[in-house]
């Protein structure tokens, strides 16, 4: 990862990929006015909108700022490659940079290895990337179950 002297690194599991994309957990109230100040033009959001630490209104809250809005909200317990493929049209179709988070950064980095894999990244050099954050791969924590069969439908 090469941090811009810029990024906001006080939040939670903030990352910034080579490819430009930058990933983290949830987002506070100051988080959009942040994110559109190092220039992300377009958030998605892979949590659910009634977790605890959801940010309230943050579609509302980025457009004040001119940032651009993707919800996908996936249930921790049931991930599926449909999700997976929503975020990958997603990145494909929004003008950049883009902003990719949850709550932890768990599903984004799990997604970002799929999608790293089906782009032929090697699987240590993907697994390495996710691994910074979590490796469900290699947990015995049973909320990781679904995330291992998910990630396992490839590697």
């Amino acid at each position: 990862m090469t941090a811009a002297a810029d990024d906001p690194a006080d939040i939670r599991n903030w990352r910034r990929r080579a490819d430009g994309i930058t990933t983290s957990g949830r987002l506070e109230p100051g988080d959009p006015a942040r994110l559109a100040a190092i220039g992300v033009r377009h958030v998605v959001n892979l949590a659910l909108d009634s977790h605890p630490e959801a940010l309230p209104d943050e579609g509302a809250a980025l457009a004040a700022q001119g940032v651009g809005y993707t919800h996908i909200p996936v249930p921790f317990d049931a991930p599926t490659q449909e999700h997976v493929a929503k975020l990958r049209q997603t990145l494909e179709s929004v003008e950049g940079p883009v902003h990719v988070h949850c709550i932890m950064n768990y599903r984004v980095t799990a997604f970002l290895y799929l999608l790293d894999r089906q782009a032929g990244v090697p699987e240590a050099e993907a697994r390495a990337r996710m691994a910074e954050v979590w490796d469900p791969l290699s947990s015995d924590d049973p909320g990781a179950a679904p995330w291992k069969a998910l990630l396992g439908s490839i590697s």
